[in-house]
Order: C-alpha cells, then structure tokens, then sequence
C-alpha cells in the first residue's frame, strides 16, 4: 500500500512537548507535499500544519503559530511535526498526507490529499 505510517503520540501534561513521526511507504516523499491534520471526537478534520513540495516552506494554522514546527527529512522519506506548549486543546488523533502535483498545501482540502497514515493519538492532560 501507499501511505503513511505515524508515530510519536501520547500522554503529555499541559506545556509538556511531543515531536511526530510520518513515515512514507511504499513511495518517495521528495515528490509530494504533506500535511498534518487532526480530529478530536465530534469535530472536523483540521488541517494545522503542512510542508510545501518544492521550496519546503512550512504552513500554520493561528492557534500553533509559535508552538508546532514542520519538517522534511527527505533522505529519511519522513516528515516531522514537532510540537511544543502543549494545551488541552490540542488533544486529538493526528493523522499525515500527502498532495501530488504542484498544488499549494496550504490552500487545499483534505479530500484533495492521498496515501494517508492510521493515525496517533495526542492527549493533553494534567
């Protein structure tokens, strides 16, 4: 299969920090742009983060502007979301995925993006 596999969640108290992991399979991340999304019980699907393709210029949403940072390791075929100030908020399933083409991440939605991972859960709680 085509997708990504996630690592790195769980139970962290409020201000505590936590870096995930997305791990491509069975293709090359250098030809996408990818995306973090996350969905807590009852809500939307939300992107917060993605990584563009072709300059690796990383995209926030306001409420983690300062707190998360996006990164590629190309070499490693792995994108990182390093998260840090954590609040309660912030508790959901994490998920990563990927957008072909020359698309801009930050302008698309989540049905536009493919190959997606199982999810890893993130609980901010004290």
């Amino acid at each position: 299969q085509l997708q990504f596999v996630e690592s790195g969640g769980g139970l962290v108290q409020p201000g505590g920090s936590l870096t995930l992991s997305c791990a491509a399979s069975g293709f090359t991340l250098e030809n996408y742009a990818v995306a973090w999304f996350r969905q807590a019980p009852g809500e939307e699907r939300e992107r917060v983060s993605c990584i563009s393709r072709s300059t690796g210029t990383g995209y926030y949403i306001e409420s983690v502007k300062g707190r998360f940072t996006i990164s590629r390791a190309n070499t490693q075929n792995t994108v990182y979301l390093q998260m840090n100030n954590l609040k309660p908020e912030d508790t959901a399933v994490y998920y990563c995925a990927a957008l072909s083409g020359f698309r801009m991440c930050q302008m698309s939605r989540p049905e536009d993006f493919e190959n997606w991972g199982q999810g890893t859960q993130v609980t901010v709680s004290s």
